[in-house]
């Protein structure tokens, strides 16, 4: 009898360790590095990669750990892609228009020509080319998220007047945004937005079109004077992105939470731009003493046909690799019109 309840105290004991043990594995807490290229006080550092962060180690009940790095710390913006597929990093938070030419069907997303109202507009509409195209340039990792940044502006020490104006000015542009700075007639200069206020405080270039949120998240304020409401000359599409053998070496209830959190952040990322574009761009640039300029209607009509040709030509390259575009282009340009429609301009 004594012999039986010794065994049945062992046996016990035995698989209470055992337990505890595949417990204390089921619960290791898994790091994971998290790359972007935006300062460590930008929103895009405090409201939104930190914020995602945060939502997946609490969906997770802390078995992810995300350490996020701002600055370009781990990579470069032009290596922000490339160095999730090595490695380098984890996680990162791109730009497609950075690596032009390694996003080719999301290049629809991005291009000038096709008017929208807001990031959150462009956003969704992103997010509906991916779910219907499902382009495979994404196929060498794990795409968390999407977002856009909205409609951009033109921020100058130069008031412009009309499109006239911009002939021969030496415009910072990347993308697709340096084909549409053409056609208007200046003179595009590409280069990353990290090297963009020194080159407008020593006159480098003349200008910079992007989203305004650059005023005060950049500190474009300090060195323009000017912010004029463009035709559809720009936009940028986003991405996260998780290396493929850190994804797939994931346990497969932390994959679908990573899945479940992701999906709702590419709406919440591009409503939080628009929020940041009319509070620290906009507003904030307008208190810094920047004058903000629209121009006539009918220079919005005459920049709009001169990126005509831009949408022409990314059709027939994309049609020479075997990609049609033009459908991609007519279902970009539909729901662009339907989800302007829903999410406004905030500016």
């Amino acid at each position: 009898m004594k012999r039986n309840k010794t065994l049945a105290l062992t046996v016990l004991a035995i698989t209470l360790s055992l337990a505890l043990c595949i417990n204390a594995a089921f619960a290791k807490t898994i790091r994971l590095s998290l790359n972007h290229i935006f300062p460590a006080s930008h929103f895009v550092h405090t409201r939104l990669m930190t914020g995602f962060a945060a939502d997946l180690e609490k969906a997770t009940d802390g078995r992810l750990k995300i350490d996020v790095f701002p600055g370009a710390t781990l990579l470069k913006p032009a290596e922000t892609y490339e160095g999730v597929v090595t490695g380098t990093a984890d996680i990162s938070h791109g730009i497609t228009g950075y690596t032009r030419g390694r996003f080719l069907v999301m290049e629809a997303c991005d291009i000038s020509g096709i008017p929208f109202s807001s990031a959150a507009a462009s956003t969704m509409v992103t997010v509906d080319v991916i779910k219907k195209f499902k382009p495979k340039e994404y196929d060498d990792t794990k795409l968390l998220m999407v977002n856009s940044v909205g409609p951009g502006c033109l921020f100058t020490k130069k008031k412009i007047n009309s499109l006239d104006d911009l002939k021969d000015m030496r415009i910072r542009a990347t993308g697709s945004t340096v084909n549409s700075i053409k056609a208007l007639g200046a003179i595009p200069v590409a280069m990353p937005n990290n090297d963009t206020y020194e080159a407008l405080s020593k006159g480098i270039v003349d200008g910079n079109i992007g989203p305004p949120e650059m005023l005060k998240g950049w500190k474009q304020a300090d060195v323009t004077d000017y912010i004029t409401i463009m035709p559809p000359v720009y936009n940028s599409i986003m991405y996260v992105v998780m290396n493929l053998d850190k994804w797939n070496s994931l346990p497969k209830d932390i994959q679908e939470i990573v899945d479940n959190v992701s999906s709702g952040w590419s709406l919440k990322s591009g409503q939080i731009w628009d929020d940041e574009q009319k509070r620290n761009g906009i507003d904030y640039g307008i208190s810094q003493g920047m004058e903000m300029v629209r121009l006539q209607d009918s220079d919005y009509e005459k920049g709009q046909k001169l990126m005509q040709p831009i949408i022409d030509d990314y059709i027939a390259r994309m049609d020479k690799k075997g990609i049609n575009a033009k459908e991609i282009i007519e279902f970009v340009k539909e729901k662009s019109a339907e989800y302007s429609q829903k999410y406004p301009s905030t500016y």
